[in-house]
């Protein structure tokens, strides 16, 4: 093996990227835990089900421990409280910060997806909307937690706006070192190609020197450069190729009932819907995988819907199909309804279902939702795949051990 070259890196960034290629190894043979004796305390904000508690957590071969969590609706909370424990408290965090009986525990880091529609494509240029302003209770709750790290997760679009701006500036007037960067999920083994923001601040370190996290999958016939050439390269050695929708659910039975089933896991969540026989026969017309509503409109516009025939732009890939051997589109909320996106099966005339969604976001069988089928459907659409966020926890394990 040649010889690596380090000159231009830092010692300290050196030192940081090799013990994350070292982290990630030992986490993946599930050697971590034995090898951290520390275990760091975290407060999830927002946490919707916990996707990113999840990523840091023991179940991913995580040394962190939650020990504070908040979000404002009840099915999250009890999701999060089945899954965690019962320190997730319910309610809106700016009162919750104005109540003199909270007390926000000490915590070694603040994790944390503050609401984002005010800053999506459809609400960009919508002035004073104060989703736009959450992440200001969002680092209150990191100061009086005295967190040396936060990561606030958010959509690509929060990235260069003035409110972005104002994020770092704050953070920065208290202590912290702040980068960002746009990280694909796909590209950390999740079988979905979602891109999220991800804002991280360290009060003892210059966090650019381990963040992004590099890169364990690449796309097929993408270029890859391994770092036994250049320890700073894109991805870590021994790096796979996506995983895809197959790869994700293909040894799945046909979709049993209508609701959620009293039967173990992945069945109880795998379960279809009742569509017209108008929503069958437009399944049908377009059996090809890849197929969308253009398709639809190629080969029966009688039943193609006049709105989508006049709609020539903007959401344009609805109805359709997912490939076998791609990932899945981007999981939301509304999964279960073609019309809202590719959110076909492969080759079976339906929708995906509940249990499919999930393992496309990298939940676990076993990880236990909770509510009606429209919450856990916001639940899985909404949440941080916690495949990512057990990548970026690699990268802020190895921030805080570097302290030592």
């Amino acid at each position: 093996m040649k010889s690596i070259e380090y000159k231009e890196l830092s010692v300290t960034k050196e030192s940081l990227l090799k013990e994350d290629l070292a982290t990630y190894a030992a986490r993946c043979s599930g050697r971590l835990l034995k090898k951290t004796k520390k275990r760091y305390r975290l407060i999830d904000l927002f946490c919707g089900a916990g996707g990113m508690s999840l990523g840091f957590s023991k179940k991913f071969g995580q040394p962190f421990q939650s020990v504070w969590a908040n979000d404002n609706n009840k099915y999250c909370v009890n999701t999060y409280k089945k899954n965690f424990g019962d320190h997730c408290v319910e309610g809106d965090i700016v009162q919750l910060l104005n109540d003199p009986d909270i007390i926000i525990p000490q915590a070694d880091i603040v994790v944390g997806g503050p609401p984002c529609q005010g800053f999506s494509l459809l609400n960009r240029n919508r002035d004073g909307d104060p989703r736009k302003e959450m992440w200001r209770p969002y680092l209150e709750v990191v100061k009086r937690s005295g967190a040396s790290v936060f990561v606030m997760e958010n959509v690509p679009q929060l990235l260069n706006t003035y409110e972005h701006g104002e994020i770092v500036g704050l953070a920065e007037s208290f202590g912290f070192t702040v980068w960002q960067d746009k990280l694909l999920a796909a590209d950390y083994g999740v079988p979905q190609t979602r891109t999220r923001a991800f804002i991280i601040g360290c009060k003892f370190t210059d966090p650019s020197d381990i963040f992004p996290p590099r890169k364990t999958h690449y796309k097929p016939g993408g270029k890859v450069t391994y770092p036994m050439l250049d320890l700073g390269a894109e991805y870590l050695p021994e790096s796979n190729i996506w995983k895809t929708v197959r790869d994700a659910v293909s040894e799945l039975p046909p979709p049993v009932g209508t609701e959620i089933r009293d039967v173990p896991p992945p069945l109880d969540l795998h379960f279809g819907r009742n569509p017209t026989e108008l929503s069958k026969k437009r399944y049908r017309s377009i059996p090809k995988e890849g197929m969308n509503r253009f398709d639809l409109q190629r080969v029966a516009p009688e039943i193609t819907p006049q709105c989508w025939i006049r709609k020539k732009s903007g959401g344009t890939d609805l109805f359709g199909r997912l490939w076998w051997d791609r990932p899945s589109v981007t999981i939301r909320t509304e999964f279960f309804k073609p019309e809202k996106g590719r959110y076909l099966h492969p080759v079976q005339h339906r929708p995906i279902t509940h249990r499919e969604a999930a393992r496309f976001q990298s939940f676990p069988d076993d990880f236990a939702f909770t509510g009606s089928k429209v919450e856990v459907a916001k639940q899985i659409g909404n949440a941080v795949p916690p495949l990512l966020a057990a990548r970026v926890a690699d990268a802020v394990r190895v921030l805080l051990s570097s302290q030592n």
